[in-house]
């Protein structure tokens, strides 16, 4: 599975290690879950890290930014895609789940979540929050599935 997480997202896992996030860190470890980024979205990333109400110091920051980036796929600049989101800020992860043909965006922002039922409709897109039954449930039964096969 191929999956876009937003800036809040990685906070969630990477900052405030959210029990929330879990599934995805799960599945992401397993391998399962393929993580999928631009230099546009790892920007912003470390643009919101550096931000002085997360307290987070130089060394913090880099460590935040290292795991960040030993966990995504590069990728390059999406296109601009025909589903619109009314956050522009928030169009470039739209962009790059669509370009990538990704199976989830996993994001808390009400912007992108109003994208939801179109981007299913349209573009065989979950757009979904990180607690979702939904993405949930596929990542335990894709690392089940994942740990069965490496027992074989």
């Amino acid at each position: 599975m191929k999956a876009v997480l937003d800036t809040n997202v990685w906070l969630d896992w990477l900052v405030f290690a959210d029990p929330g996030v879990q599934p995805i860190v799960r599945g992401a470890e397993a391998g399962v879950l393929h993580l999928v980024a631009t230099e546009q979205t790892r920007d912003e990333w470390r643009d919101v890290i550096a931000r002085a109400q997360f307290g987070l110091d130089e060394q913090a920051r880099a460590a935040a930014a290292a795991a960040h980036d030993s966990r995504v796929r590069l990728r390059p600049r999406a296109p601009a895609c025909a589903l619109r989101c009314r956050d522009r800020d928030d169009q470039k992860f739209v962009d790059l789940a669509i370009a990538e043909a990704a199976s989830w965006l996993v994001t808390k922002d009400k912007a992108l979540l109003a994208l939801a039922r179109h981007a299913a409709r349209s573009h065989a897109l979950a757009i979904v929050r990180p607690d979702a039954p939904s993405l949930r449930d596929a990542l335990a039964a894709a690392v089940g599935t994942a740990a069965a096969a490496a027992n074989l």
